[in-house]
């Protein structure tokens, strides 16, 4: 039992319960060792009897608490005491992306591929350390106060679905990918499909399939054709459409192959939304019989050789999604014979013994083509009209959009200076690659020879080899790939070289160092030889423009950063005579102006007019004769005070005057001090007709008069 002070791991002292699940309560905990505050998830009392669950959810998220990426809820630490298994996570302030759907209905585009990309960015982490969510969803997801997207659960729901658990538990069937559903394999791609059923919410407010019971809704992702969300909202732009339907294919196969590529494509809607570049993967189509290279042979033969080497240990099994209890009715033929037998297994064997049967076919059809018109002029065969001879082909593709393919003459380059040659190859859109000699007889820096005979016919676009004299020793060229541009220089003049520097952008390589060199490393090359060198600009970054923020209302504007894909810098709320209360007065970037995605905006937000306030600070003194000639020193009188805006400052009972009143804070410069008492008048004796004597008692008159009171400023 978790309790409020107490601590657990000998580091974490609960402070309160911020938040409840199916399987587990949240709570805020100080870390007494790091002075940081942290979100513990203990594990629910029933799910911690379960000795295989607790092993599995233990190992998932020990795996899990690798991870570390801006876009994820970092898992600190896992751990066990007195029965009491619990999480340590990164605590983040802020709402769920399914609360935040439903206090907005629905989001605008650019925020929810806004949100997207950064779910993706996650994501793409986690998948490069092989570990897959599995239970992607809004409620997974948290929108932080400063505007970042960050997953949380990673690694914990593989654990969870190993274990008999009821929908209401799971909450995730509206989210879960056909092959999930059906208790197949699932990968990366699962996650991309309910990435995708997420857009489909964040867009339109509502999911794509819905039911009565969890069995009717996972069979609705397995057998009914997904819904565009166009249908729902028209506005919705045509790009963003077509990704969240690519995403949510029901053959993972069809969707995209991993979460970088979706990134791009994403990233691509921000600045084109109506643009139609997303490419839809067609397996059928794909199949049909063409060319393939040498280098596909070799791949697909080697995975073929990976996949029949591995045992069956090496393929991750899943268990199915298991449902409710009372959900018992559910009966197989309810999928269909051939769902409920679908084995991916079976199907990527199956698809690379095709794969292989059709290269066999198409190399036996080659070779009796070649037989039987061997001898012949084929219009198929591109003949130099001078003397019949065959081309050389271009080592590169062709461009295949026009269906032509353009030839040039090769020139003699043998003999000639090295810059003479790559000058006449470019000039004729052939690409010369220098490889470099020694030569005792042919001066350093001279052509030796070409990958091409003189008067060759040449595709357009092709590499040409053109070997280089480096003369009788040459200079081996040293290796300046990883230094920086100023430290390849000096070393390669010392050397002899002339260095030519291009830029290339490179997530891998650190801005300003060298990602390539030509000459390449260990070659002898000519002194004096020109060596290109590739520097790197880091990781191609586009730039978002900054919206217009003065003007609006502080919440729309945080909203319009997410969408953006900024984050919210510092607020500072200052006093305005012009702009009303709650509204930006000004921006940190410029409105038009480009920014890197994450880059902080600060704001100023108006309070309004400066507010002057006043005090009451005055003795109160006792009615005057002229003010109420029955008044006697001594009666109780009612005093109250009121500000000339309407508001109540006091009222009270005094006796003994003067009395000495303060109050602070007024909002006007003055009031009314009313004053109220009693009095009774004296009464009379009278003798009737009769000789009785009559006394009428005296009355009770209340009285109020009032003063006008000035307030002084504080």
């Amino acid at each position: 039992m978790v309790k409020m002070g107490m601590i657990i791991g000998d580091r974490y002292e609960i402070i309160e319960k911020i938040g409840t699940g199916g399987m587990s309560d949240v709570y805020k905990a100080r870390d007494q060792k790091l002075s940081r505050n942290v979100a513990v998830k203990v594990l629910k009392q029933e799910f911690c009897e379960n000795e295989n669950f607790v092993s599995k959810f233990r190992t998932e998220a020990q795996a899990a608490a690798g991870l570390m990426h801006p876009n994820i809820v970092n898992v600190y630490d896992v751990g066990e005491e007195d029965d009491i298994h619990y999480i340590v996570m990164e605590l983040v302030e802020g709402i769920t992306l399914k609360k935040y759907i439903e206090k907005k209905a629905r989001l605008t585009y650019k925020e929810a591929v806004s949100i997207a990309i950064g779910v993706c960015l996650g994501m793409e982490a986690a998948h490069n350390n092989h570990i897959i969510h599995r239970d992607i969803k809004p409620q997974n997801i948290i929108i932080s106060k400063d505007g970042k997207v960050k997953v949380t659960d990673f690694g914990i729901a593989k654990a969870a679905s190993s274990n008999t658990i009821t929908s209401n538990v799971m909450g995730s069937v509206h989210y879960t990918s056909p092959e999930q559903a059906r208790g197949g394999y699932s990968d990366e791609k699962s996650d991309i499909y309910s990435l995708g059923i997420t857009m489909f919410e964040m867009l339109t407010g509502r999911v794509p399939f819905n039911g009565e019971t969890t069995v009717a809704i996972a069979i609705k992702h397995i057998q009914e054709e997904m819904p565009s969300p166009r249908e729902y909202v028209p506005e919705i732009p045509t790009a963003v459409e077509a990704i969240v339907m690519k995403c949510c294919e029901k053959a993972p196969d069809r969707r995209y192959a991993n979460a970088h590529e979706l990134i791009e494509d994403l990233k691509k809607a921000l600045l084109t939304p109506d643009e139609d570049f997303v490419v839809r993967n067609d397996p059928d189509l794909e199949a049909g019989t063409r060319s393939m290279t040498d280098d596909e042979m070799v791949q697909i033969r080697n995975r073929s050789g990976n996949y029949y080497s591995q045992t069956p240990s090496d393929f991750e099994e899943e268990e199915p999604l298991r449902l409710a209890q009372d959900e018992e009715d559910y009966r197989e033929e309810d999928y269909g014979e051939e769902d409920y037998d679908y084995d991916p297994k079976m199907e990527r064997i199956t698809t690379i013994l095709a794969i292989l049967a059709g290269v066999v076919i198409v190399i036996i059809i080659l070779i009796l083509a070649f037989k039987l018109l061997g001898g012949k002029d084929r219009s198929g065969d591109a003949k130099d009209p001078a003397d019949g001879t065959s081309p050389i082909l271009s080592e590169e593709v062709p461009d295949e959009t026009s269906g032509e393919v353009t030839f040039v003459t090769m020139p003699d380059v043998v003999g000639v200076k090295e810059e003479d040659a790559r000058e006449a190859l470019l000039g004729l859109g052939l690409v010369p690659k220098p490889e470099y000699e020694t030569s005792d007889t042919i001066e350093a820096g001279l052509v030796i020879r070409a990958g091409a005979e003189k008067g060759d016919q040449i595709a357009v676009g092709s590499t040409v080899v053109i070997t280089v004299s480096s003369g009788p020793e040459g200079v081996e060229m040293p290796s300046v790939v990883g230094m920086t541009f100023e430290e390849a220089e000096a070393k390669l003049k010392l050397l002899g070289f002339v260095v030519n520097k291009t830029t290339a952008f490179s997530a891998e390589v650190e801005e300003g160092k060298i990602i390539s060199q030509t000459p390449e490393a260990a070659e002898v090359a000519p002194a004096g030889c020109t060596v290109t060198v590739t520097v790197s600009l880091g990781p191609e970054v586009v730039k978002v423009p900054v919206p217009k923020l003065i003007g609006r209302e502080e919440d729309d504007a945080i909203a319009l950063l997410v969408e953006s894909g900024l984050t919210i810098g510092n607020i500072d709320y200052v006093n305005s005579d012009t702009v009303e209360a709650g509204v930006v007065i000004s921006q940190s970037l410029a409105e038009g102006s480009y920014a890197d995605p994450g880059t902080a905006v600060n704001l100023q937000v108006s309070k309004g007019p400066e507010l002057i306030t006043y005090k009451f600070d005055q003795d109160i003194t006792a009615p005057t004769a002229e003010e109420a000639p029955q008044y006697k020193p001594g009666t109780e009188v009612t005093v109250s005070l009121v500000g000339d805006d309407g508001v109540a400052v006091f009222t009270r009972k005094i006796t003994d005057f003067p009395e000495h009143a303060t109050y602070y804070g007024l909002t006007c410069g003055g009031g009314i001090l009313t004053f109220t008492y009693s009095y009774t008048t004296e009464g009379t004796t009278t003798i009737n007709e009769n000789g009785e004597t009559i006394v009428v008692p005296g009355e009770t008159i209340t009285v109020s008069f009032s003063r006008v009171v000035t307030f002084d400023p504080e």
